[in-house]
């Protein structure tokens, strides 16, 4: 009977605001005319709807509506949305070479002899995870077999 009561108090709230769809409205219905418990709920409930519906606006209304016309976003013109997709692309394209063009500096700099960048990165282990200094780490971990 408490998984019944527990399925039913869930959807009190539903019921009260006449949310619910007409099996479950029946089938509430049909379960608070014999369970007390459920019923208490339903008063609780409908106490404290009666309650939040009494209380008022703190402060005149106009600031309401002062600060939600301050939040409203002027309409971009079409050629804004072209720049800012523009500066995506050429921000993704820069930066991807600039990372294919360090990938491929690195294995070079380890195979020459001179790993010391790939060293020194070495020395620091509290890289966040997904970092590039945690990405390089690894791929010195890997070159030398570990």
């Amino acid at each position: 009977m408490e998984t019944r009561c527990n399925q039913i108090k869930e959807n009190l709230s539903a019921w009260l605001d006449g949310e619910l769809e007409a099996g479950a409205r029946q089938a509430v219905a049909a379960h608070l005319k014999t369970c007390a418990a459920c019923r208490r709920e339903l008063a609780r409930l409908t106490a404290l709807d009666e309650a939040l519906g009494r209380l008022q606006v703190p402060g005149p209304p106009q600031v309401a509506e002062r600060v939600l016309a301050r939040l409203a976003r002027p309409r971009r013109r079409w050629w804004q949305n072209l720049a800012l997709a523009a500066s995506l692309v050429l921000g993704l394209t820069v930066g991807g070479s600039l990372a294919w063009d360090m990938y491929l500096l690195f294995p070079t700099a380890a195979a020459n002899g001179n790993g010391g960048e790939i060293l020194v990165l070495e020395d620091f282990h509290d890289f966040p995870q997904g970092s590039l200094g945690a990405v390089l780490v690894s791929y010195g971990e890997e070159d030398n077999g570990s």
